[in-house]
């Protein structure tokens, strides 16, 4: 049996799956092994498999062994596996180490590297998986790699002829299940003379 996988915040008393076997007279289910934490329980006249606890998902996949056994000779039995995996909710935002952050540049540099932000997220696996982004500010002067979050100027400044002061909001997105979660940040760049 696989069941379809379980919210790893799955509450207590969850439907799991339903074991049935063919037979003529009744029998009674049981798990035999596997299930060391206690995680399922099942009702030995229906087969019916719940959670009995609160699940932890780095415990999951697990595999156990449920048993029909006939209720008139218990020497007659048959056995088969049960394979759960809990899905790993995404819990946390990205957060970035301050939400302000200031830059200087100078100008008539060609195109450069300014800075490399770096978000935390405490998910593990695809939901703390980092894109990095810009959602406000002049991205035909500045463009950020969207793996590393390094932010590079596309162009040179002229501290006499242009803007000295550049606002960048910068958002890092998770790659989370069931949704993607963002974190900000505004990148403050002045241009020196």
């Amino acid at each position: 049996y696989q069941p379809a996988p379980l919210s790893e915040k799955a509450l207590p008393d969850t439907f799991v799956v339903q074991i049935s076997v063919f037979y003529k007279v009744p029998v009674t289910y049981s798990i035999v092994s596997g299930d060391a934490k206690g995680y399922f329980v099942i009702d030995s006249s229906t087969g019916v498999i719940r959670t009995g606890r609160k699940l932890t998902v780095e415990d999951f996949p697990v595999d156990f062994d449920v048993r029909a056994t006939d209720s008139t000779d218990a020497s007659i039995f048959s056995e088969a596996s049960v394979h759960v995996e809990v899905v790993d909710e995404n819990d946390f935002p990205p957060v970035f180490p301050s939400s302000l952050l200031e830059q200087r540049l100078e100008e008539n540099l060609p195109a450069t590297q300014i800075v490399q932000l770096k978000a935390q997220d405490n998910d593990t696996g695809r939901n703390g998986v980092l894109t990095y982004g810009v959602v406000s500010g002049d991205t035909l002067k500045f463009r950020i790699d969207e793996g590393t979050g390094i932010l590079y100027s596309t162009a040179s400044f002229d501290y006499e002829e242009e803007p000295t002061e550049y606002q960048l909001v910068i958002y890092a997105e998770d790659d989370g299940i069931p949704e993607k979660k963002r974190g900000y940040c505004t990148v403050v760049v002045r241009i020196t003379d």
